[in-house]
């Protein structure tokens, strides 16, 4: 199994430093499932959590709920650094991945003393108390309760107002290939490139992909956003034909992908990398290396029975490829960079 890191510089309340080895957290919950499915797993000394239904399904291929734990424990490494510090919006399938699902933003009543709860100023409603990623008891009571997926705010607490990653989203029509998706991602990093930044790429685990460019401190989700607006008309600008911003179903154009530059707002969250998604398979949103954008990539490569391999072969690529963030200067360049763009289209 992978070796836990810490982000150094990075403050963390107590709770969020409950963790314990993954591995012996892999064979307590093995060991939980065949023993019927109900136990508590313990987190070095500090923690335990309460765990039932192990062995129910979640997915068609015959992935368990215990199955899912391992998978988030088996990757923890990688995933803990993109969690740490977020909110995180909970997308809940107490039925497995087939059956209804319901959006829980709040913590809830009688969260174990394992998770970790603060209250976040979520503008709208004022201070609510939300579950904060970056321990594993905290992300495996998640799924005890029925999440999948895993989607953290693309800010942290104590700078709610301030995000470090900007989302493009990249979403097709049900009459677009992948390899067209791929396609129009080279595109867009090119863009990215050409006006000075970085971008980490990944696929959605769906039918889509996600751009995520690093920000600097302090920044606003009003220059994310138009930082994000501006790539995307860059970009549909260079590929009129397969690229669209027309957020409404009935007006895109047949053919198109939909470049959502909209998510990039207070309290909204992104399927994390590495999350798994509620879709037929068990997929996962897998970081890729820019080399891997090619046709013959293929979202069913990345699943809850690979990407532990993956991860353990390959390392953490998001974070490689997030990291160093620009400066303040960099954005305001790239940002007029892009203005250009767009005059000379």
């Amino acid at each position: 199994m992978l070796p836990l890191r810490c982000l150094a510089g990075t403050s963390v309340s107590p709770k969020a430093t409950q963790g314990g080895d993954p591995a012996d957290v892999v064979a307590q919950l093995q060991q939980i499932e065949r023993d019927g499915g109900t136990g508590d797993v313990t987190f070095g000394r500090s923690a335990s959590l309460r765990v039932s239904s192990l062995g129910k399904p979640y997915f068609e291929n015959g992935v368990t709920k215990g199955a899912l734990m391992r998978y988030y424990a088996q990757v923890w490494s990688a995933l803990m650094p993109h969690l740490r510090d977020r909110p995180l919006v909970l997308k809940r399938y107490p039925d497995g991945a087939s059956g209804p699902m319901f959006f829980q933003q709040n913590a809830g009543e009688h969260v174990p003393e394992s998770v970790r709860v603060e209250d976040v100023d979520t503008r709208d409603e004022g201070a609510k108390p939300r579950i904060i990623g970056g321990d594993l008891a905290t992300l495996l009571y998640t799924v005890q309760i029925g999440s999948i997926e895993v989607h953290p705010w693309l800010s942290r607490v104590g700078h709610v107002a301030a995000p470090d990653r900007c989302l493009i989203d990249l979403d097709p029509g049900d009459d677009v290939s992948f390899a067209e998706v791929v396609a129009l991602t080279r595109s867009l990093m090119a863009i990215i490139r050409e006006c000075g930044l970085t971008a980490a790429v990944k696929t959605s685990g769906a039918s889509g992909m996600h751009l995520v460019v690093p920000l600097p401190a302090g920044v606003t989700y009003d220059v994310s956003s138009e930082l994000a607006m501006l790539i995307a008309r860059v970009g549909v600008a260079r590929n009129p034909d397969r690229a669209t911003v027309e957020r409404s179903l009935s007006r895109r154009p047949a053919g198109t992908i939909y470049v959502d530059p909209m998510q990039n707002a207070r309290g909204k969250s992104m399927a994390c990398a590495y999350s798994v998604r509620a879709k037929e398979g068990a997929p996962v949103s897998a970081p890729l290396s820019e080399r891997e954008l090619t046709a013959r990539l293929r979202v069913s490569s990345f699943t809850v029975g690979t990407m532990p391999r993956r991860v353990m072969r390959l390392g953490d690529l998001w974070g490689a490829a997030l990291t160093p963030a620009p400066s303040r200067r960099a954005l305001a360049k790239a940002a007029q960079i892009l203005g250009g763009m767009l005059e000379d289209a």
